[in-house]
């Protein structure tokens, strides 16, 4: 079986000719010793079947990140390489194309975005092109599969140009510029409506307002497909898996099998997110509270990034991001984040530096909530009133934004200036989008629910032996003194450690006023990521720079915590 790995540079759609190449039998993992992800699949050619690879996107053969390292690493294993293209910037695109050459393995180069390069009026002589790097060049359009077949039946085609000596930088270019001048020619086209919106996406007095309308429109989507799945699919879903529950309950009696499975009953019944119980809560909070939003987050990322936005949205972030030791491209592992922090701090590691994924994974863990925490906070807060919402939000901004100003001031080391590809927008492709979430929900259900089932049954082991109530009067002082919450929210504060959700719904119960809700939601989120979080930022971070960050988030949460409680309260 021939392993056939798809290389070329970043946003050049080469997740989507890969989808095109593997159907629906793809596997998504980390890389061996990385955290860095990356996809695989089978492709039948005749009655042979070929091991296709989707590589990081990278640049050039000198690494300058992680994912641009497995780049690399892939390639020295692949029995052929597909270089995949931007036809639209065909100048960019060829210097990795000639390193590849320089490395004597067989390539066929994959001009995507063909129909793109003919609406901007770049014309390209195929049979020159392939005169000059001496490999075959077939035109494709991933996104409506055209020239696909002819890549498939050219892939014997592939080979190694015993011609191309290995070059320097400089040479690369003179070369490059050379074939440029032979093959391609560019014609003037008026400028089309998309261009207008291209081009005032990325400028800053018209990118800010459509930047900050986009994801409005993206949360708000994601809220209403969420609350809507919930509400007509997963909900009346629990409804029939009730009785069978409170059957299992009545079979149970009482005692520590009960308290495990089942919970506590309120009121003679079971409440799904108060019981705690692995078959009612540890079921209930994955499936019916966290999943409908990840769903709906993950496919709208899918679109923001099939689109072409996130670059765009990277470089509109720049500046300000830059004043927290990081550059534009931060604000996507933000945006990540929103849909689960653990995410979000894997996306920190095609930051650059050392200071920079330090700083971006710190400032997810301590102010990014996500989506399901959004969804309880919305849920337990949105009663009382929108100002109390805005109230915690407004709170996780300004800690965002200091915290980040302090960082970068504290943590020695570079922030280099931004390098982001700024491709044209695209049509995405929905079996495209379907795929990229599915591959994340799988992904989600796989991390996230071993947690919860572990958190819930830790929970109810410690409660049976009267750990936490043990706990909650060592830290009464604090939580009563100087927090201004009743001293039962320890338990809270310590399931948040756990699950971020199961912990906010666990303060409902303990009839709080909506200021001391305020309170306590803030600190869930700032005080300290949830187990999962946790531990990809230990394997991230190393076990140093986690304990500098963890030290970073229990002294913001207590200055914090303590000075709402003086400005809410007023005690």
């Amino acid at each position: 079986m021939k392993k056939i790995v798809l290389m070329g540079n970043p946003n050049v759609g080469k997740s989507v000719v890969f989808s095109r190449l593997t159907g629906a039998n793809v596997i998504t993992s980390n890389y061996p010793g990385t955290t860095v992800d990356f996809s695989k699949g089978k492709m039948c050619l005749g009655k042979e079947g070929h091991e296709i690879i989707d590589a990081p996107g990278t640049y050039s053969l000198e690494p300058s990140n992680k994912a641009e390292e497995v780049a690399l690493d892939m390639f020295g294993q692949a029995d052929l390489v597909i270089d995949v293209a931007d036809a639209t910037n065909l100048e960019r695109n060829l210097y990795l194309t000639l390193q590849l050459l320089e490395q004597k393995k067989p390539v066929i180069l994959a001009l995507n975005m063909w129909d793109e390069a003919r609406h901007t009026g770049i014309g390209i002589d195929l049979r020159k092109l392939e005169n000059e790097l001496h490999i075959p060049v077939v035109p494709t359009v991933a996104l409506s599969g055209e020239g696909f077949s002819d890549l498939v039946h050219r892939l014997d085609e592939a080979r190694s140009p015993v011609e191309i000596e290995p070059m320097t930088e400089s040479e690369r270019w003179i070369k490059i510029g050379e074939i440029i001048g032979n093959v391609q020619q560019v014609t003037h086209r008026h400028h089309t409506l998309w261009d207008w919106i291209s081009e005032a996406s990325i400028r800053p007095l018209t990118g800010v307002p459509i930047a900050l309308g986009a994801i409005f429109a993206a949360l708000w989507l994601v809220i209403f497909i969420g609350e809507t799945l919930i509400t007509y699919i997963f909900d009346p879903l629990f409804v029939l898996y009730t009785p069978i529950v409170m059957a299992i309950s009545t079979w149970l009696g009482r005692g520590l099998l009960h308290a495990l499975l089942i919970g506590q009953l309120i009121d003679g019944q079971i409440d799904y997110i108060q019981s705690m119980g692995l078959l009612t809560t540890g079921i209930y909070v994955p499936f019916a509270m966290v999943l409908p939003y990840i769903i709906a987050f993950y496919s709208v990322l899918a679109v923001f990034e099939d689109t072409g936005y996130l670059p765009r949205l990277a470089t509109l972030s720049d500046t300000l991001f830059h004043r927290f030791g990081m550059h534009g491209f931060g604000i996507i592992p933000v945006f990540l984040g929103f849909g689960c922090n653990v995410p979000g701090v894997l996306a920190a590691r095609s930051l650059e530096t050392k200071k920079q994924r330090f700083i971006a994974a710190t400032l997810i863990a301590i102010s990014v909530p996500c989506m399901a925490k959004n969804a309880m906070v919305f849920g337990i807060l949105g009663s009382f009133g929108l100002v109390y919402v805005i109230l915690v939000f407004t709170t996780l901004f300004l800690v965002f934004v200091s915290s980040g100003l302090i960082l970068n001031r504290l943590i020695k080391g570079d922030s280099p200036e931004i390098c982001l590809e700024i491709p044209p927008y695209r049509k995405p492709d929905p079996l495209t989008v379907l795929k990229k979430t599915w591959m994340r929900i799988r992904w989600f259900l796989k991390e996230a629910i071993p947690f919860v089932f572990f958190g819930v049954l830790i929970i109810n082991l410690l409660y049976a032996v009267g750990f936490v109530d043990w706990l909650g009067g060592i830290f009464a002082p604090v939580i009563q003194g100087w927090f201004g919450l009743p001293q039962e929210a320890t338990t809270a504060l310590l399931i948040g450690f756990l699950r971020k959700d199961l912990a906010v719904g666990m303060l409902l119960p303990l009839a709080m006023s909506p200021l001391q809700l305020v309170i306590a939601t803030t600190l869930l989120t700032i005080y300290f990521p949830c187990v999962g979080t946790f531990a990809v930022m230990f394997r991230e971070l190393g076990i140093r720079d986690m304990i500098k960050a963890t030290a970073f988030m229990a002294c913001t949460a207590f200055l914090v915590g303590g000075a709402m409680r003086l400005v809410l309260l007023g005690i």
